[in-house]
Formats: C-alpha cells, structure tokens, sequence
C-alpha cells in the first residue's frame, strides 16, 4: 500500500481578502481538508497561510484558494514550498506570522 506523501506549503494571498471572512473560510476548508496550519491577515492587505497535509489536500486547498469565499476577489496566490515535518495539529486563525526555525 502506497503511504500518501506529506506537503508543506506557505500560500500568500493577494486581492480583495481583507475583511471578507476569508480567514474564517480558510480554517474552514483547510480542516475539511484534513489540512493542519494556520492563516493571518498582513499588512499589505494580503493573506498568508501554512498548510501541512497530504499532497492531495493541500493542492485541494490551493485550488479553493483561487477562488476564496463568497466576497472575495482573489488577484494572485504565490505558493512557497517549505521543508521539515509537520508542526500543526488542527488548523487556527492566528494574529501575526508564525515563526519558521
């Protein structure tokens, strides 16, 4: 049996993502999704995310990211590939970045 192969990633996403319940919808997803991490807002209006999971779920989530929530307008998603094990267990709404070692 074939193990599914664990990513993780650090999406930024730019548009009107502000103020449109995004994060919210993002935690949302992200734990249907099996998907563990975290979201919050930054400064230049933009939303970041990292997320850890299956390969699957994560390019699942990268997908909904495209289109974001229902009043959202999603311009760009940059993806970021990023190393180590996971460090997540459940996905969260978080204030400020998280702290990458």
């Amino acid at each position: 049996m074939k193990q599914a192969t664990a990513r993780r990633a650090r999406f930024i996403v730019h548009g009107l993502v502000q103020g449109v319940n995004f994060r919210a919808a993002v935690v949302q997803e992200a734990t249907a999704r099996r998907v563990t991490g975290r979201v919050w807002n930054r400064d230049d209006g933009s939303v970041e995310l990292l997320a850890e999971g299956e390969e699957s779920a994560v390019a699942d989530l990268a997908r909904w990211l495209r289109l974001g929530p229902r009043l959202a307008e999603v311009a760009a998603v940059k993806r970021f590939e990023l190393g180590g094990e996971r460090r997540y267990r459940e996905f969260s709404l978080a204030y400020g970045p998280a702290i990458e070692k």
